[in-house]
């Protein structure tokens, strides 16, 4: 036993020592020392914090919430409010010395992930401040309570999303670096300014479907964006029907899931116009190209996924756990909706689209744990988890409908 704890204290040092030369700190000219120092000291609160809240998920998951015994729950507790303060202060200062400015922050991709990052954080302050007023409160020998058990399953979920936004940063330059391809406060503003959606689609024959290396047209957007402003109303209808349900004079509506299968059908015609059953490539010349396989796979889930969560919403599929996938899926899309990047060539046009997927992949978080919530949680205290997610999904349908690539 002694042995092996030595072995994993030199492995977590040999971390600590060498994570942070894998980060933008260590490509520095000036400074590398101060930077490396704080992105270290930034890595390793987060590995406590996290780390730590994983251990007591894995730890209730083997048994009871009764093996947290108060008074590790306390000691765990302001562990991690130590964390946290290394955390917001380490990373206050690497954001900015890699952001440089508010036009920066609001006008690259770097900047973006930036506050969405601290988006998230600010979500976790908040669990981690109401769990750690509970726990102040547990007095010896008493279990943790339900409410606070749920919460630190969020805590975590949320908090390896943050991992893997920060992770996503090393892919992309710091905003103090780029200059050419800065977005302006009027750009990036454009972007969500609403307008009426678009439901007239170019035809196929104003598309350079022939050839898949031409550069986008004009008619190649508002293709696009005739696509995003439907999805976005088979969603917000989604979201509706779920915020109808929940007011529980209208069973009806739990049949929500089944507009999913419409949604499928129409991207199944919309997603790739060069290719079958709409395109000059056929079927089987269509699956050759990697993006056409990815949308027909992506098709396919969409179509199992309303038909499971349908079976789940009808009774059909009573285990618990089924109810669960939902959840899952949501909060894991979000993610990687917030981690997907096509900013690495520094190009100002790609920005101004993935600038909309900050919000997407924000509330798809929500859509996803505040459904976990409402599972999770006793009668009662569902109800506030149970419309968040439900008014989520609407604001992801409306966010579509105000998509935007011209």
């Amino acid at each position: 036993a002694a042995g092996a704890r030595a072995a994993v204290i030199a492995a977590a040092a040999a971390l600590v020592l060498l994570a942070p030369w894998t980060s933008h700190a260590a490509a520095r000219v000036g400074g590398r020392f101060t930077l490396l120092t704080l992105d270290a000291i930034h890595q390793v609160a987060a590995w406590i914090w996290i780390g730590g809240l994983a251990q007591l998920v894995v730890v209730a998951a083997r048994g009871s919430a009764a093996t947290w015994p108060p008074r590790l729950l306390q000691r765990f507790s302001t562990q991690a409010l130590v964390s946290v303060i290394a955390l917001v202060l380490a990373g206050g200062a690497l954001s900015l010395l890699y952001i440089g400015g508010p036009r920066a922050l609001f006008g690259t991709a770097y900047g973006v992930m930036v506050m969405t990052k601290a988006a998230l954080l600010a979500a976790l302050l908040v669990l981690g401040a109401l769990n750690f007023f509970v726990v102040r409160r547990l007095a010896r020998g008493v279990a943790a309570p339900l409410r606070l058990r749920r919460f630190v399953e969020v805590e975590l979920g949320l908090g390896l999303t943050v991992l893997a936004a920060a992770a996503s940063l090393t892919s992309l330059p710091p905003a103090v670096d780029v200059i050419a391809d800065r977005a302006t406060f009027a750009e990036v503003g454009h972007q969500f300014t609403p307008r009426w959606p678009s439901f007239s689609s170019p035809q196929l024959s104003e598309l350079p479907v022939d050839d898949r290396n031409a550069p986008r047209t004009d008619a190649d957007r508002a293709w696009s964006e005739y696509n995003h402003h439907w999805s976005g109303l088979f969603v917000l209808s989604m979201g509706l029907l779920a915020l109808l349900h929940q007011t529980g004079r209208a069973r009806w509506a739990r049949h929500w899931p089944l507009i999913f299968l419409g949604l499928a059908v129409f991207l199944f015609f919309r997603s790739d116009p060069g290719s079958w059953p709409i395109g000059p490539y056929g079927f089987w010349e269509s699956m050759l190209f990697a993006e056409v396989l990815q949308h027909r796979i992506f098709l396919l889930l969409i179509v199992v996924f309303g038909v499971f969560e349908w079976r789940v919403r009808t009774g059909r599929l009573a285990a618990p756990g089924y109810a669960l996938v939902f959840p899952l899926l949501c909060a894991v899309g979000g993610g990687l909706l917030l981690t997907h990047s096509h900013a690495s060539l520094n190009l100002k046009s790609e920005f101004l689209i993935e600038v909309t997927h900050a919000p997407l992949g924000l509330f798809g978080i929500v859509v996803g744990w505040g459904r976990w919530l409402e599972l999770r949680l006793a009668p009662g205290g569902d109800r506030l988890p149970a419309r968040l997610w439900a008014l989520g999904l609407t604001a992801v349908g409306l966010l579509l409908l105000i998509y935007r690539e011209s």
